[in-house]
């Protein structure tokens, strides 16, 4: 079919008449579907069921260090957890603290330390007058809800094919002394898929922050999560750019076990200079005695070496691929010539990206929850929930069983569809 903007207004009206009439057949059906969040499907879950065999009743509990893992202590870590995630975060294991089960944590501990006691001896930003934060868009929703609640200004900056419009950062990171940090996701991207390039990674490290306590939110939420063997994003390690170009403090880097394990019982970490590991220990020695070490025993011994966990995310790689590549073949099919839409093939990670025609996407997530189906609310890519092109709608293909997302994908087609002939309508 030509695109939707080449048809005659009757042209419209008779192809919205054919997929109204198919959408109402599906809504008869009372559908119950759920793409709102990358959650890992029971498939995935099932990949790590081992895990909860390697420790019973009768398991040598001691670290390598020789720590009884059932005891207070070790605030840092169990040094296996510290080599595994250390591996798998591509930063030496004397640089990283083991922490409990969610990254978000740390991140929502890192920001709130920082508006408390500041960073490394500077003010508390609850002292300044303004504290901004840069924000990539479309982002990660649960990043920006963390410098919403504190009451930090976020700035969107636009994302290009390499990553953050970097222009743009360097302006206002070397120029605006209120600009604190920068959220990243450098390695496919939440919701995007993009890995930031070379040259981006490279002026991220030569950055000189009007602030001195400037940081870097290095997410690498997805640094092994490929879904090809063959074809891999390869992002430069971050800490020692940073090192090199004479700004070891300027980041936090950010990992977890929680797609790789389990979501609710993963491990995660931060990777930082020893600079900032040391100043972010003083406030966990008053928050806790140690994190869960029995957990972090029961990671070391599944997966052994990072050899081990590589293994592993191949077969969740053999689980998603086929869920990604089912989606991305529907849009092509039904969307591909009709210039309503347009969206990235990843390459790993959890979502595909798609942006409708403008002033769309609110409504054509509203058209698929009437048939059943639950997409992340429109704009939940933008901070404050608002995308000034209302266009970009975050798809995660990853929690339903392939039949649905079958049903899914056609139901997404037929919603970009119908909404996009009644936006074209109004200018016929």
């Amino acid at each position: 079919m030509a695109a939707y903007k080449d048809l005659s207004k009757e042209e419209l009206l008779k192809e919205k008449k054919v997929l109204t009439k198919k959408f109402d057949q599906i809504k008869a059906q009372n559908l119950h579907l759920d793409m709102s969040r990358g959650k890992p499907s029971a498939a995935q879950l099932d990949l790590a069921m081992g895990m909860m065999d390697v420790l019973n009743s009768t398991s040598n509990l001691k670290c390598k260090a020789g720590v009884d893992c059932r005891n207070y202590g070790v605030l840092d870590g169990i040094p296996e957890a510290q080599e595994l995630l250390a591996d798998m975060t591509e930063v030496p294991a004397n640089q990283i603290i083991i922490y409990g089960n969610s990254s978000l944590n740390i991140m929502f501990d890192t920001v709130a330390r920082s508006m408390t006691h500041g960073v490394m001896g500077s003010t508390p930003w609850c002292k300044l007058d303004k504290v901004k934060f840069l924000c990539p868009v479309p982002g990660y929703d649960r990043h920006f809800a963390i410098t919403e609640y504190f009451g930090i200004e976020m700035v969107n900056i636009p994302m290009t094919p390499d990553g953050p419009d970097m222009d743009m950062v360097e302006e206002y990171v070397n120029n605006d002394e209120s600009v604190k940090g920068i959220w990243c996701v450098p390695k496919y991207s939440n919701p995007q898929g993009i890995t930031y390039s070379d040259e981006t990674v490279r002026r991220f490290a030569r950055l000189k922050p009007a602030a001195e306590d400037f940081r870097i939110y290095w997410d690498n939420a997805y640094g092994i999560h490929h879904l090809y063997e063959d074809k891999q994003d390869h992002l430069i390690e971050i800490l020692m750019e940073c090192k090199k170009e004479g700004n070891p403090d300027m980041v936090y880097k950010f990992c977890s076990t929680s797609k790789v394990s389990f979501p609710g019982s993963g491990v995660a970490a931060i990777a930082a200079s020893p600079a900032n590991l040391e100043d972010i220990r003083k406030q966990m020695r008053i928050q806790t005695i140690g994190h869960d070490k029995l957990n972090q025993l029961r990671h070391v011994r599944f997966f052994k070496d990072i050899h081990g966990m590589v293994s592993h995310m191949k077969k969740h790689a053999e689980i998603m691929r086929p869920k990604f590549e089912a989606v991305l073949n529907v849009l092509d099919k039904e969307l591909g010539d009709l210039e309503i839409g347009s969206w990235i093939r990843p390459r790993g990670g959890y979502f595909i990206s798609f942006d409708a025609l403008p002033g769309c996407a609110k409504a054509i997530v509203a058209k698929a929850k009437e048939a059943g189906l639950v997409m992340t609310e429109a704009g939940a890519t933008y901070p404050y929930g608002k995308d000034p092109q209302d266009s970009n709608i975050r798809i995660a293909p990853s929690y339903p069983t392939p039949e649905e997302l079958a049903i899914a994908s056609e139901i997404f087609v037929l919603s970009v569809k119908l909404v996009s002939i009644d936006k074209i309508l109004e200018s016929k």
